[in-house]
């Protein structure tokens, strides 16, 4: 079977894995993770993409990475290709350091950048390489810890998801990385659509129609609209999805919020955490929970519909781009 094609898509997040040919360490020595950084600092500047995240394991490597409009192809091949010839002349080697084709799954932002980049951070904790994610040196997670100043990594945004205030982000972003320790492997962020995607339908409809990641217009509808919306068609009172208690009930009616008032009114994760006084990670996990009841439940689309419905009729259609 042929090879699919890369995707380029400008703006993109990728999830980008690669590991050594046969499992074999493609790192011996402390010299070898610096010089691989420091390929990878030349290219950052040479290319303009962004870095959200990274970890260098022994035997393999996890990016996350947001492309300009260069391919994320032409740094890994210059990126992979530099350091294997530099390896190999280090220790009078030959031939294939890394597995075949590196792994690169493009990433639906809003839903799962903060997730990925905890998960990639406490790849050494999995591993049984640290018991603390801060142990190790060959990761993003210090300059995290650091605010991410004047570093290789751009921790800003992530941060700013949490809170305005550096020194309060980075202390909750700690606490929701520690609280990450002991979930284990996520094999939901490996669940892929096509062997490439990671996201709902309308992210990889987006991306397949090379359109950008919001539609050409939205619906002007504020949250409090939404929720009374949501609370009409499933039943639930406005009361207990504005509630900050964890009942289920309030849970998916916000999930339901987040959903609808992303897809029709181009709102993120952050406009609804500020409104329900909630963390971007619960409101991305509401949103991904109503996306996989989408996938496996026929019968919900017909209550998915009448909420569609209900939420453009008589709105006003503003343009977003």
């Amino acid at each position: 079977m042929a090879r699919r094609p890369r995707i380029h898509y400008p703006g993109g997040l990728y999830h980008v894995m690669v590991r050594g040919n046969r499992g074999l360490k493609v790192f011996q020595q402390d010299r070898d993770y610096r010089l691989y950084l420091k390929f990878l600092e030349e290219y950052k500047e040479r290319y303009g993409f962004l870095l959200y995240a990274y970890v260098l394991m022994p035997t393999h490597v996890h990016l996350l990475i947001e492309v300009g409009e260069i391919p994320l192809s032409r740094l890994m091949q210059s990126l992979q290709f530099r350091y294997t010839r530099n390896y190999n002349l280090r220790y009078q080697g030959w031939g294939h350091l890394f597995q075949g084709r590196y792994k690169a799954i493009l990433c639906e932002k809003d839903s799962y950048l903060i997730e990925l980049s905890a998960y990639i951070h406490l790849n050494p904790v999995r591993g049984k390489l640290v018991k603390d994610p801060s142990e190790y040196p060959w990761s993003s997670y210090r300059e995290y810890l650091r605010g991410g100043k004047g570093g290789l990594v751009d921790s800003s945004f992530v941060l700013s998801q949490f809170s305005g205030v550096r020194a309060r982000a980075i202390r909750d972003y700690v606490r929701f990385v520690e609280n990450q320790i002991f979930v284990g492997h996520r094999e939901d962020l490996y669940r892929v659509r096509g062997q490439r995607f990671l996201g709902g339908e309308d992210f990889v409809e987006r991306v397949l129609r090379g359109r950008k990641d919001k539609p050409s217009y939205t619906y002007d509808l504020s949250i409090q609209e939404l929720v009374a919306h949501v609370g009409s068609v499933f039943d639930i009172s406005v009361e207990t999805i504005c509630s900050m208690s964890r009942n289920r009930e309030g849970a998916w009616g916000r999930g339901m919020v987040g959903y609808v008032g992303r897809r029709f009114c181009g709102y993120s994760n952050k406009s609804f955490a500020e409104y329900f006084h909630r963390d971007p990670v619960a409101v991305s996990r509401g949103i991904a929970k109503v996306e996989e009841k989408i996938r496996l439940d026929k019968r919900f689309e017909i209550t998915l519909q009448r909420l569609e419905e209900e939420v453009v009729r008589g709105a006003k259609r503003k343009i977003s781009y």
